[in-house]
């Protein structure tokens, strides 16, 4: 069989006269090339003015969260060597007309902790394991809007209206000149307007988390040699204060002026 310097078979070549020998995995041999130039590009604004949909800042504000949570761990540790946390909010909503902020989320915990394998009375040895879990919290808080006061809500309507029907009356009690002036009853009509508004929603800016958690419950095993001073445990109690700073914005439409003395093509 015809082989390459790649020490690969040919490909196309047969080798029994009745098959072709399939050609082998792709192979790419490169790398990335230390400096790469570039030509800075004139920036071209609009400078005539224009209305402009963007985000508006309503409130920036400082919330305090108290945090109060159990945590069990799935197996006995004698320590707790780290725990890794992460702020996640998962509901942040303005209730307009109410100026109330609904807050839902979680703490991320990543537990690393190590357990107890074999042990005398002179040391324990064992793993390092670790162990994720959420700590959920909610709250509510009032808004003071330091930035600007959010859009009014505008309802939506639906109006009925009614069409005038002259209607002959009968029976004995009604002349012939006698008719039923008034709105028919045999239809309905209505106008409705849906007005769509702009909600306000959240950005997170920063957060802090002061927590102190302690072990419940340490005990020695009865079985087998242990230190004297070590003991385990398989619960943690949580206390956190969560400080979270956020702002509050809403879209809305912004006037941005013409720039004077310039024009469009003084930038290209």
């Amino acid at each position: 069989m015809p082989w390459n310097k790649y020490n690969m078979p040919k490909v196309g070549v047969p080798s029994d006269g009745k098959s072709l020998v399939k050609s082998a995995c792709a192979k790419v041999i490169g790398g990335t090339a230390p400096d790469c130039g570039n030509i800075p590009v004139a920036i071209t604004p609009l400078a005539t003015g224009a209305v402009a949909k963007i985000p508006v800042v309503l409130a920036e504000l400082t919330v305090q969260i108290n945090v109060n949570s159990i945590i069990t761990l799935p197996e006995p540790a004698i320590e707790i060597k780290d725990i890794k946390k992460h702020l996640k909010i998962t509901q942040c909503l303005l209730i307009q007309d109410t100026n109330m902020l609904f807050i839902k989320g979680f703490i991320r915990k990543n537990i690393q902790y190590a357990t107890a394998k074999c042990s005398t009375n002179e040391g324990i040895c064992g793993d390092i394991k670790h162990c994720t879990v959420d700590a959920p919290f909610s709250c509510t808080t009032p808004v003071i809007f330091n930035g600007i006061d959010p859009l009014p809500i505008v309802p939506s309507e639906a109006t009925e209206f009614r069409y005038f029907r002259k209607q002959d009356l009968k029976g004995p009690d009604f002349a012939e000149k006698d008719h039923l002036l008034s709105s028919d009853l045999s239809e309905f009509n209505q106008i409705s307007t849906e007005y769509f508004n702009e909600l306000p929603f959240c950005e997170l800016i920063s957060s802090r988390i002061v927590e102190f958690d302690e072990l419940l419950n340490r005990t020695q095993p009865i079985k087998g040699e242990f230190p004297f001073e070590e003991k385990c445990f398989k619960k943690i109690e949580e206390k956190a204060v969560v400080y979270l700073t956020l702002k509050i914005l809403q879209k809305r439409q912004v006037a941005v002026p013409a720039l004077d003395g310039l024009r469009d093509d003084d930038y290209c």
